[in-house]
């Protein structure tokens, strides 16, 4: 069997990728009544008088909620919330493997974001944080932003900010290698949705000075008008010299290609038209950019793509378990760019500088020192900024 037909055989097998399982046992008349009644009234009295109580009498403190409404899936497009189903019941399999936290998935019948953010935000007291997945953009990012305004709990799109700590994980890494400065080198980022415009932005916090970002209407300028407020907000710190023109004009001179947009839109003459020892990473899923082949014929110095069959899989995995280990550890109210930062900090620090070479800036998703690397880095910084309920 080839692998579409193995997986759609064990998907009828398993029934299901999660369970619920019990914690406590339920065999005698006595377990039933301190499990369930009479007995469960008292912790509910001690929670109706301090809900804060809710995070150690409940699950709650180890438990997120993996929520699409299936408009964006993988690379599947708009195919509806039963069918997204599977991937986010995956999702929480990665929880729980990666990081011992218990997820539920849940998938809502709406494309509305009032619709949404209602929702989440009136069912957000069962969880300890909510991970946004696979809805489109723009309106993922003002589903998040609007939820982290209502909501006392981390609300953070694995979309947008996983893929942009493992990219600036990345970063920091190659710029290790190739011997050049976050402030003297030039970004050229394809694709500037919630992706790409979370890149954007982590990078620039991060103190990256020269960034363009191309969309499929060509660089983004604050010369031009932009309905979308996240074009908006890119063209105020993006494109300082109102460069205008495409991608091929962009890439000019340019250090770095950061691609998170469509197959085959970087040809190997504009990698020719790049600085000594350009740095590529090229992440459209399954086809890239650029085959890293072609990148590398081209003169391309560091490669990267979201695919697990080359060197340097630019992969989320690495990102959210240990983001979500921290935050629940600390019962942490948001995830702010310091700890999206200290997150990149920590996966680039596990490789050593005797380890580092072109096929290896990044760690495998299966290193078992990156869930705690991540999470104890993460809880320092939800300390020192003030967003940690406990230390």
């Amino acid at each position: 069997m080839n692998l579409k037909e193995e997986s759609m055989k064990s998907h009828y097998n398993w029934g299901g990728k999660i369970e619920v399982i019990s914690r406590v046992d339920v065999d005698t008349k006595k377990d039933l009544s301190i499990a369930y009644s009479p007995g469960v009234a008292e912790p509910c009295l001690a929670i109706k008088d301090n809900p804060e109580l809710s995070y150690d009498l409940t699950r709650r403190h180890n438990t997120v909620a993996v929520i699409t409404d299936g408009t964006a899936v993988l690379g599947l497009g708009d195919i509806g919330p039963e069918a997204g189903m599977p991937v986010m019941e995956g999702k929480c399999v990665l929880f729980k493997k990666f990081a011992d936290i218990d997820a539920i998935p849940i998938c809502i019948k709406s494309k509305d974001v009032d619709d949404i953010v209602n929702t989440v935000s009136l069912i957000s007291g069962s969880f300890g944080g909510i991970n946004l997945e696979d809805i489109s953009s723009p309106r993922c990012i003002e589903i998040e932003k609007r939820l982290k305004e209502i909501c006392d709990i981390p609300i953070f799109h694995d979309d947008q900010h996983g893929t942009a700590i493992v990219m600036l994980s990345a970063l920091i890494n190659a710029l290790r290698l190739v011997k050049k400065d976050k402030e003297e080198v030039k970004i050229v980022m394809s694709g500037a949705g919630a992706a790409g415009g979370a890149i954007a932005k982590l990078l620039h916090k991060y103190g990256f000075k020269n960034m363009i970002c191309c969309c499929s209407g060509g660089i983004i300028s604050s010369k031009n008008y932009y309905e979308r407020e996240d074009y908006k907000e890119l063209s105020t710190f993006t494109n300082l010299d109102n460069i205008e023109g495409t991608l091929v004009d962009a890439v000019k001179g340019a250090d770095i290609f950061i691609g998170v947009s469509a197959p085959n839109v970087l040809s190997k003459d504009m990698i020719k038209s790049m600085k000594k020892d350009p740095i590529i990473f090229a992440t459209a899923n399954p086809t890239p950019e650029i085959m890293p082949e072609d990148a590398k014929e081209a003169g391309a110095r560091i490669i990267g793509t979201g695919r697990s069959d080359y060197p340097n899989q630019i992969n989320n995995v690495l990102a959210f378990p240990g983001v979500f280990r921290g935050v629940l550890d600390v019962r942490a109210t948001d995830i702010n760019d310091e700890m999206k930062i200290a997150a990149a900090h920590a996966l680039a620090s596990l490789v050593s500088d005797e380890e580092l070479n072109e096929d290896y800036i990044i760690v495998e998703p299966f290193d078992k020192r990156v869930k705690e690397a991540v999470a104890s880095k993460v809880r320092e910084m939800a300390i020192k900024t003030g967003v940690a309920r406990i230390k």
